[in-house]
């Protein structure tokens, strides 16, 4: 059984069951994600309830934001409607994202790179609507907190999607002060951790790579806005 096929029984098994239904669902998907195939269900039905709930945490769930929802996953023809069912049972409340979030980073002990992947869909959904409000930015610095990444690394992740915070230096994680050639050395660290090979081969969901290729775009505009004003 594939991932959307999963979830199609999921939606089935739900019913009219309500959002504690859902809940209980998807918690025993992601408790029982054991095997490869498993842990790839578990990671999107997690993924679709997080999301989910994100789009909730300001109260109103907005168009711009279910169609972001949809950006971030390449679903078949024909499984809209089940994944539609996963995503509005799940965003009548906010309740129950901790558990989900602790559950994700569970799945992939071993790569906290995914944690960071995450967080980067959750805030494309989130500035959706033209705006990332307190309580989405709660939300999100919460599962960060969650994903055990650090202020620094949350501060990075938020100055890539929330243009008021946009510092080409903390775009890139380095401090201003740095020389010239470790400037260099660090951007092409990173835009080698964040090139889509190098993902697919980490077994990262293939939604996740339109994610990342947005990542390596403001990594390349950050970095071309320092090397303009350092004369690189």
């Amino acid at each position: 059984m594939n991932i959307w096929s999963a979830i199609s029984a999921v939606a089935a098994a739900i019913g009219a069951g309500g959002a504690q239904i859902v809940d209980r669902i998807v918690q025993f998907i992601v408790s029982a994600g054991e095997g490869r195939g498993d842990r790839a269900v578990a990671f999107t039905v997690a993924m679709i309830a997080l999301s989910a709930k994100m789009a909730k945490a300001d109260g109103v769930v907005t168009g711009d934001e279910e169609i972001a929802f949809l950006d971030v996953f390449d679903i078949p023809a024909g499984e809209e409607r089940n994944v539609a069912r996963l995503f509005n049972l799940a965003k009548q409340d906010v309740a129950g994202f901790e558990t989900y979030a602790e559950r994700l980073a569970a799945l992939f002990p071993d790569d906290p790179e995914i944690r960071v992947d995450i967080l980067d869909a959750l805030f494309h959904i989130a500035k959706a609507d033209g705006i990332v409000h307190e309580y989405e930015l709660a939300y999100l610095q919460r599962i960060a907190e969650i994903f055990g990444l650090d202020e620094r690394a949350f501060n990075q992740i938020l100055a890539r999607h929330v243009r008021s915070e946009e510092n080409p230096y903390r775009v890139l994680g380095i401090a201003g002060s740095v020389p010239d050639e470790e400037i260099k050395r660090h951007y092409r660290k990173l835009v080698a951790e964040t090139h889509p090979d190098r993902l697919i081969a980490r077994g990262v969901p293939e939604e996740f790579v339109r994610i990342a290729n947005d990542r390596l775009a403001a990594l390349n505009v950050a970095y071309a806005k320092i090397a303009a004003e350092r004369g690189l």
